[in-house]
């Protein structure tokens, strides 16, 4: 699964910290799915869009091979 996470913390200049803040996860969870490391829950993944305000697919990209 791709992200465009860190796209969207440059567009409203948010750093890794304060999105971590505002989804109530570590930076280190931001940081391994910016990286494709993992997978964020459904959960999170609403949370982070919602933040955003962008709907889960402007932040989320299914792969052929997910």
């Amino acid at each position: 699964m791709k992200n465009n996470i860190r796209v969207a913390r440059a567009e409203v200049r948010m750093t890794q910290q304060q999105l971590a803040d505002a989804a109530d996860v570590s930076r280190q969870t931001i940081n391994a799915i910016e990286s494709g490391k993992f997978v964020p829950s459904t959960v999170l993944a609403l949370k982070i869009a919602q933040i955003f305000g962008k709907r889960v697919e402007e932040i989320f990209i299914l792969e052929d091979s997910d």
